[in-house]
C-alpha cells in the first residue's frame, strides 16, 4: 500500500476517533441524570460524574503525550487508550450502583487522553501552513458526532430486554452501544492506522524550504523572535530554540543527523517546563484554551434552566436547539478551515475573540434579565446563543494551531497534553460555576464577559 493511501486511511481513522468522542457525549448526557435517579443518587452526584470524566482526561493527557514523544509512535497508545473507553462504557452499562457509574466515567475519561498524542502526531506530519486546516477538520468531526449522537437515542430509548444477568433499557443501552462502537474502532486502528513518517518535512526540504521558513517566521515573529528563543535557552541548544519558533525545523544540510540517531536521542534532552510554557505567547494561548472552554461549558449548563424558566422548553425543544447549534458549529469549522488558508492564525484568533466579546456583552445585557414580551425575549436569546457559538470555531482552531507552532515539535505530544489538561480543568470548573449561579445571572455572565475582556487585553499586549 502506498504512503498516500495510508495517509488517507490514517486521517479517516483519526476523524472517526473524534467523531465517536462526540457521539459518546451526545448519547450519554441526555439520560445520565435520570439514570442516576434510578440509582438513588443525590443531585450533586451529577456534577461529580460529569467532572470525573474530565478529571481523568486531564491527568492522562500529558502522560499519553509524553509516551508518544518518547517512542515516536501513536498506534499502540491509541489501542491502549481505547481499552479504557471499552471497559468504562461496559461498566456504565452494568447498572450496579451510583459508585460504579462514577467509576465508569472516570475510567472512560482516561481514554480521552490519547487526543494529546493525536495532536502531537498531526503536528509532526503536517506543514505549518496546513496545520490549521487539518485541525479544523478534526475538530469538525467531533462536532458532527455531537450533532448526530442524539439521533441514536431514538432507538436506544426503545431498548427493553435482558442480556444474560444485565438489563438493557434506555439508561444502560448507551453504555453498551458505545462499548461496541469503541470495539469497532479498535479494529479500525489495527487495520487502517499507520504511524506515518514526517512526509511534509521531506516535501519542504525538497521543494519549498525558503517559502515555508518565511511563512513560519512571519507567523511566529511577533509572538517570539529567534533571538528571544536563543536567549531563553541557557543551554545554548539552538536547534531546540529554533524548533520552539518553527515546528518544522529543518536540520542544516551540512550536518544531517541519521534517522537512527534521531530515534535514539530523547526528545526531552535539555527540556525545561518553565522555559517551554512560561513564555508570554504560550500563556496567552493556554489562557485562550481555558477561558473559551470555561465559557462554553458554563453556557451549556446555563441554557437548559434558562429556557425552562423563560420559555417553558422541554427535552424536545432543547434537543432541537442543540442540533441547530451543532449545525452552526460545523459550518463555522468549515468556514475557518477555508479562512485559515487565506489568513494568519493570529487574525483568525482576533476575529473569534471579537465575536466572543460581542456575545459576552449581549448576554450580559439581554440574557441576565430578558426584556420585553415572549417574542423579544426569544429573539434576544437566539441572538446571544448564536453569537456565543459563532465565535467558538475561530478561537478553538487558531489557538491549537498557534500553540503547535510556538512549542517544540519534538515534545509536541506532551505539550498538547498540557493544553488539553488546561481545557479539562475548564470543563470541570465551567459547569460548577454556572450551576451554582443560575439565580445570579449578572454575576455569572459578568465574570464570563470579564474573562473574555482579560484574554483580549493580554492578546493585544
Amino acid at each position: 500500500m502506498d504512503n498516500r493511501r495510508k495517509k488517507k486511511l490514517t486521517f479517516f481513522t483519526i476523524g472517526l476517533i473524534f467523531f465517536l468522542s462526540g457521539v459518546e457525549y451526545a448519547v450519554i448526557l441526555p439520560t445520565i441524570w435520570r439514570y442516576l435517579q434510578t440509582l438513588n443518587a443525590a443531585p450533586y452526584f451529577l456534577g461529580l460524574v460529569l467532572s470525573a470524566f474530565s478529571f481523568s482526561g486531564l491527568l492522562s493527557g500529558p502522560l499519553f503525550g509524553h509516551w508518544s514523544d518518547r517512542t515516536g509512535t501513536t498506534k499502540k497508545i491509541l489501542l491502549f487508550a481505547n481499552l479504557f473507553e471499552i471497559v468504562g462504557n461496559f461498566m456504565y452499562f452494568m447498572e450496579y450502583s451510583k459508585w460504579l457509574l462514577l467509576s465508569s466515567r472516570l475510567v472512560a475519561g482516561i481514554g480521552t487522553g490519547a487526543g494529546s498524542s493525536i495532536f502531537g502526531f498531526l503536528t509532526r506530519i503536517t506543514a505549518a501552513e496546513d496545520r490549521a486546516t487539518v485541525f479544523a477538520a478534526v475538530m469538525a468531526c467531533r462536532q458532527l458526532g455531537l450533532l448526530i449522537g442524539p439521533a441514536f437515542n431514538i432507538f436506544l430509548r426503545l431498548c427493553d430486554f435482558h442480556l444474560g444477568p444485565f438489563v438493557v433499557n434506555k439508561y444502560t443501552a448507551p453504555g453498551l452501544f458505545m462499548c461496541l462502537l469503541w470495539v469497532l474502532l479498535q479494529l479500525a486502528v489495527v487495520f487502517m492506522y499507520w504511524d506515518l513518517p514526517h512526509l511534509e518535512r521531506g516535501r519542504v526540504q525538497e521543494g519549498s524550504t525558503s517559502r515555508n521558513r518565511e511563512e513560519d517566521s512571519d507567523e511566529a515573529k511577533p509572538l517570539m523572535g529567534s533571538q528571544e528563543a536563543v536567549a531563553s535557552n541557557p543551554t545554548g541548544n539552538q536547534s531546540f530554540a529554533a524548533s520552539s519558533v518553527m515546528p518544522n525545523h529543518i536540520s542544516p544540510p551540512s550536518s544531517p543527523l541519521p534517522s537512527q540517531a534521531l530515534e535514539s536521542s530523547s526528545p526531552f534532552n535539555n527540556f525545561s517546563i518553565s522555559r517551554e510554557f512560561l513564555r508570554e505567547e504560550v500563556v496567552v494561548l493556554l489562557a485562550a484554551q481555558f477561558i473559551t472552554l470555561f465559557n462554553q461549558t458554563a453556557l451549556e449548563t446555563m441554557v437548559t434552566p434558562l429556557t425552562q424558566k423563560f420559555f417553558g422548553y422541554g427535552e424536545l425543544e432543547n434537543s432541537v436547539m442543540y442540533s441547530l447549534c451543532g449545525v452552526e458549529v460545523i459550518a463555522g469549522f468549515l468556514f475557518v478551515r477555508w479562512l485559515s488558508c487565506r489568513a494568519s492564525d493570529r487574525a483568525v484568533l482576533a476575529v473569534g475573540l471579537t465575536i466572543c466579546n460581542i456575545a459576552g456583552v449581549w448576554c450580559l445585557i439581554f440574557l441576565a434579565n430578558p426584556l420585553g414580551g415572549f417574542p423579544w425575549q426569544l429573539t434576544e436569546f437566539i441572538i446571544g446563543v448564536f453569537l456565543q457559538v459563532l465565535g467558538l470555531p475561530f478561537v478553538a482552531v487558531a489557538q491549537v494551531s498557534l500553540f503547535s507552532k510556538v512549542t517544540a515539535e519534538k515534545t509536541q505530544g506532551f505539550s498538547q497534553g498540557v493544553r488539553r489538561s488546561v481545557g479539562g480543568l475548564a470543563t470541570i470548573l465551567g459547569p460548577l460555576w454556572a450551576g451554582g449561579l443560575t439565580e445570579n445571572m449578572y454575576i455569572m455572565l459578568g465574570v464570563m464577559a470579564a474573562l473574555l475582556a482579560l484574554l483580549t487585553g493580554i492578546l493585544c499586549l
